[in-house]
C-alpha cells in the first residue's frame, strides 16, 4: 500500500457509511464474546478490524510489487503488452468478482 493511502486509512475521522450484512448468529455471539478479550469496545469494531485486515492482505496481494516485478520480467523476455494485459484481466476479474479459487 502506498504511503498516502496508508495515511488516509489511519485517519480515524475519515467518512463512514452504514451497511447491513446477514451473518450467522453464532458468529455474532463469538465476536461479542472475544471482542473484549482482544481489547475491542464491542463486536462491531472487531468485525471492522477483521474486514480491514483481510482487505489489506488482498490489496497487497493484488497491487503488490510482485505483480509489477513479474510483468517487468515478462516484458524483458519479449512478452507483448497486449498479452500481458489480457493475462492480467483474466486474473483480476475473477478475484474482483469473488470467484477466485483461493
Amino acid at each position: 500500500m502506498k504511503a498516502d493511502d496508508l495515511k488516509k486509512r489511519l485517519d480515524r475521522n475519515r467518512p463512514m457509511t452504514t451497511i447491513t450484512i446477514r451473518m450467522p448468529e453464532d458468529v455474532i455471539e463469538d465476536l461479542k464474546r472475544i471482542a473484549p478479550l482482544l481489547g475491542f469496545s464491542g463486536y462491531q469494531p472487531l468485525a471492522r478490524a477483521y474486514i480491514g485486515q483481510g482487505l489489506r492482505v488482498d490489496l497487497e496481494r493484488l497491487e503488490g510489487d510482485h505483480v509489477s516485478e513479474l510483468v517487468a520480467s515478462l516484458r524483458r523476455h519479449g512478452v507483448s503488452d497486449d498479452v500481458l494485459q489480457a493475462a492480467l484481466q483474466e486474473v483480476i476479474k475473477p478475484v474482483a468478482n469473488g470467484l477466485s479459487d483461493s
